[in-house]
């Protein structure tokens, strides 16, 4: 019996350190964030704002940008990364591409027996509700 009490004095701190609504639980979280940090509408804090730092030079790529590139060098750079993507595809084995195969092949059967199997049914309750024949 005492261990019966004592499992519901445990329950109920467990729900009176849990905050029921959903304001009281934002208030719980932020009141245990470092205070650092700043809540989200910046109710916390002392004023000091942060300064804007300057962002620098931009990005050297788009200092020493050419005005036009010629179509072959398009053409070359786009199949060097073609090549360069097509290294990084781990490409299945033979044995797990004839498994694939079966598998896409056995269920594009099933479907396609399965919408057969419902248009004939359709096609004979059409025909029945409205005297066909």
């Amino acid at each position: 019996m005492s261990e019966d009490r004592e499992q519901e004095q445990d329950g109920a701190r467990d729900n009176a350190a849990r905050p029921s609504r959903a304001a009281a639980r934002r208030e719980h979280r932020a009141s245990a964030r470092p205070t650092g940090r700043r809540g989200r509408s910046g109710e916390s804090g002392s004023g000091s704002a942060r300064t804007t730092e300057s962002k620098g030079r931009p990005t050297p790529s788009r200092d020493g940008r050419q005005g036009r590139v010629s179509l072959f060098r398009k053409i070359g750079r786009f199949l060097r990364e073609v090549v360069a993507e097509l290294r990084k595809v781990i490409w299945p084995t033979r044995r797990s591409l004839a498994t694939y195969t079966l598998v896409v092949l056995v269920f594009v059967s099933v479907m396609v027996a399965f919408v057969a199997g419902v248009d004939v049914l359709f096609a004979k309750g059409v025909g029945w509700l409205f005297g066909s024949g």
